[in-house]
């Protein structure tokens, strides 16, 4: 038996086509019940308490208590991180599942994926970054310059409680529809929250969609403008 990190647990956990709806469910960055999990695995609430206890062993998923309440949440970032991996490099082999629906050009725009900002919003916001000189981009590492520093302060992002965590700063995520590179990490996430806070965006309930306003989507333009 080969000796290092056990990928095929992980990989059968994942494999499951019950489990893997799971998880893409989770990939909101919300918590839900085994209940509302069930339903988007499409099965009974007794399978879906099992397969809920196989990915909280394999440290997929954490459980909530809250009073009478359980709810799961996928364990950390880098879970996250990796299930938008894969489905880029799905797509980019062309394993794609089609659900053809008056949400799907919206969810290719702008989308979260776990706590950051995702499709053609999300890879274009890492190109206008790189392009402006505030990120260094060298195969899939991304580094914030010293300019990057002073625009992001311009910003009101403070990047010094970002380096105490130890969550990676920022982070390349391949994208599953634009199979090109979004930016992951804590500066990702601030990056997003930015404009919720201020109301220039808005998650739509029950999906993954994240809607810019008139004033969002002129101060997104502004912030990050169309390279080339």
């Amino acid at each position: 038996m080969a000796e290092g990190p056990d990928i095929a647990r992980i990989a059968s956990l994942i494999g499951d086509p019950a489990r893997s709806n799971m998880l893409l469910a989770l990939l909101g960055g919300k918590a839900l019940t085994a209940t509302e999990l069930a339903g988007a695995a499409g099965v009974t609430l007794q399978t879906a308490s099992s397969h809920l206890s196989k990915l909280e062993e394999g440290g997929l998923l954490t459980l909530r208590k809250q009073g009478r309440h359980r709810y799961f949440a996928l364990a950390d970032a880098t879970v996250g991180t990796m299930i938008e991996t894969l489905m880029g490099f799905a797509a980019s082999r062309g394993h794609l599942r089609h659900r053809i629906g008056p949400k799907e050009p919206a969810l290719r725009k702008a989308r979260i994926c776990y706590d950051h900002l995702a499709g053609d919003y999300g890879v274009r916001m890492l190109d206008s970054l790189i392009a402006q000189g505030a990120i260094e981009a060298e195969d899939d590492a991304l580094r914030v310059t010293a300019f990057g520093e002073h625009l992001f302060d311009r910003y009101g992002i403070a990047l010094a409680p970002m380096r105490a965590l130890r969550r990676p700063l920022c982070r390349s995520c391949l994208d599953w529809s634009e199979r090109r590179a979004h930016m992951a990490g804590s500066l990702g996430k601030a990056l997003l929250s930015h404009f919720t806070d201020s109301g220039h965006a808005r998650r739509i309930e029950g999906s993954r969609i994240v809607q810019f306003s008139p004033e969002g989507e002129r101060r997104f333009q502004q912030m990050f403008p169309t390279v080339g």
